[in-house]
C-alpha cells in the first residue's frame, strides 16, 4: 500500500475512528488529537501490514490503544481536589455513559465498537485481537452488566 492509498483508507474511516475515540475519551478535543495520533502512527508502520484487507481493524486497534494512553495520562493529571462545578456535571450526566464507565475496560471496548462505532462481531473480534466467540460472550456480558445497572438508576 503506497501513501495514497493509504490517505484514500484513512479519510473512508476517518468518521469512525473519531466517533470510537469521542466515546472513549469523552471530549471532542481529545478525540481529534486521538485520531491525529493514530493517524501519524499507522502512516509511520503502514508499510508494516500484511493484509491490507484488515486495514481498519488494524487501525482501530492503534486508535483504541491511543486512546487507553490518553486516559491513563488524563488519571495522572487530574488535580487532588474536584471543584464544586465537576461535581454538579458528574450528577447531570446520562445515566447510560455513567454505567458503560463502569464497566470493565475488555466489556467496554466491546460495546463501544460494536454499538458506538457500527462494527460487526467479527470486525470488532479482529479489532481487539480475541476469538469471535469471546467478543460474543463479552457482549452478552456487558449487555446484561448495563441492563442490571439502568434498571436499578430507573427505580
Amino acid at each position: 500500500m503506497n501513501n495514497e492509498e493509504f490517505a484514500v483508507r484513512v479519510e473512508g474511516i476517518r468518521g469512525k475512528l473519531y466517533k470510537t475515540a469521542l466515546v472513549y475519551l469523552g471530549n471532542e478535543v481529545l478525540a481529534l488529537d486521538a485520531v491525529d495520533e493514530t493517524v501519524y502512527k499507522a502512516l509511520c508502520s503502514h508499510r508494516k501490514l500484511r493484509q491490507p484487507e484488515y486495514f481498519d481493524t488494524w487501525i482501530t486497534r492503534i486508535l483504541i490503544n491511543e486512546c487507553h494512553n490518553e486516559l491513563r495520562r488524563q488519571k495522572r493529571f487530574r488535580p487532588l481536589e474536584e471543584l464544586p462545578e465537576t461535581a454538579v456535571e458528574e450528577f447531570d450526566s446520562l445515566p447510560l455513559k455513567e454505567a458503560m464507565r463502569r464497566l470493565p475496560k475488555e466489556l467496554k471496548d466491546v460495546v463501544i465498537l460494536r454499538y458506538f462505532t457500527g462494527y460487526t462481531l467479527v470486525e470488532t473480534a479482529q479489532a481487539l485481537g480475541i476469538p469471535q466467540g469471546t467478543a460474543a460472550t463479552r457482549q452478552r456480558k456487558a449487555l446484561s452488566l448495563l441492563r442490571l445497572e439502568l434498571e436499578e438508576e430507573e427505580q
